[in-house]
């Protein structure tokens, strides 16, 4: 327990809004932090408000200028830690570098494990962060890592709230996401299939395999993110040749690289649903196929419990009211 112990939930450039939504969830202001960069483009941090015996919360997700978000958020951890915070935890809803997880070449890096070095030789005690790329990534932490927090729970209340449940066929773009796809479709106790997906090289998919009867079906494509889009929109476009009437896409992490709105836009996708963990208000402006989920109230919730000392493991089920 955290008892008499006060909270303070600092924000990064990243996405001011989604620290608004968080604290105003966990009723608290957001407190100050001035983050600057100077003519070189060195991030600089100026931290406004005692942190002495503290819960501190910082607030970044890896959109944007992502090398700045990261440096920013270090920065932001170490000030804390020298200020002698308690206890200080990183919430960043996009872990970045999560798909660079691996040693997949001669040579490569894996990137993800330099990050969480990173947080942790900064003095991070604690990561939040949502739907990672990568299950193993948890591993390459040695302080506790809530990784477990799907936007699965608002998918399906959405899904429940917006459509006929008789109609729908849950679809998942490619093998790798089907544990995903199976978890939505089994709590909906609705059809399930998925694609086999061949690649040409990274971000350019050659051919794609429909396993699974979709005629006649509302199918909804599952994924975690949806970064140039090829893929999303050219099983879209397989659906609405296998005989799927409606077609629509929930993803966790709305990237929207590139020409993504544009092939968006071209696609049969009626909608594509994405979370809140990365800003939306300019992408919505220039697609109105684009429509947000606002997780802020679920991750306001997990902050409120990991500083009363509660279980948050009754929201990777449902979301809270």
């Amino acid at each position: 327990m955290m008892n008499g112990t006060s909270i303070k939930i600092f924000s990064g450039t990243s996405h001011p809004e989604l620290a608004e939504l968080i604290a105003r969830r966990v009723g608290v202001p957001l407190a100050r932090a001035e983050v600057t960069r100077n003519g070189v483009g060195e991030s600089s941090v100026s931290i406004l408000d005692s942190v002495r015996e503290c819960d501190v919360y910082i607030v970044n997700t890896g959109s944007g200028l992502v090398n700045t978000s990261l440096i920013e958020t270090c920065i932001m951890i170490h000030a804390c830690k020298i200020a002698s915070a308690k206890r200080i935890t990183a919430v960043m809803p996009l872990f970045p570098y999560a798909r660079q997880d691996k040693k997949d070449k001669s040579r490569a890096p894996i990137t993800a494990k330099l990050v969480a070095n990173m947080l942790q030789k900064s003095g991070c005690d604690h990561l939040i962060t949502m739907d990672l790329h990568a299950s193993q990534i948890q591993g390459f932490f040695d302080v506790p890592v809530d990784k477990y927090l799907y936007a699965e729970p608002s998918a399906i209340h959405y899904l429940r709230t917006h459509f006929d449940l008789k109609d729908i066929i849950i679809v998942s773009p490619d093998a790798g996401g089907a544990k995903r796809a199976t978890s939505i479709a089994d709590r909906l106790s609705v059809p399930f299939a998925l694609f086999h997906k061949e690649r040409k090289k990274a971000n350019e998919v050659s051919r794609m395999i429909l396993v699974g009867d979709v005629h006649d079906k509302v199918a909804v494509l599952v994924d975690d993110m949806a970064d140039t889009c090829g893929t999303i929109c050219l099983a879209a476009s397989r659906l609405a040749e296998a005989g799927a009437k409606r077609v629509f896409a929930i993803v966790t992490h709305g990237i929207l690289s590139g020409r993504a709105l544009e092939v968006v836009g071209a696609s049969p996708l009626e909608k594509l649903i994405v979370t809140n963990t990365i800003p939306q208000a300019a992408n919505q402006a220039e697609c109105d196929k684009i429509e947000v989920i606002d997780i802020g109230v679920v991750l306001g919730e997990v902050i409120r419990r990991s500083h009363y000392g509660e279980s948050v493991s009754k929201l990777f089920h449902e979301v809270p009211y």
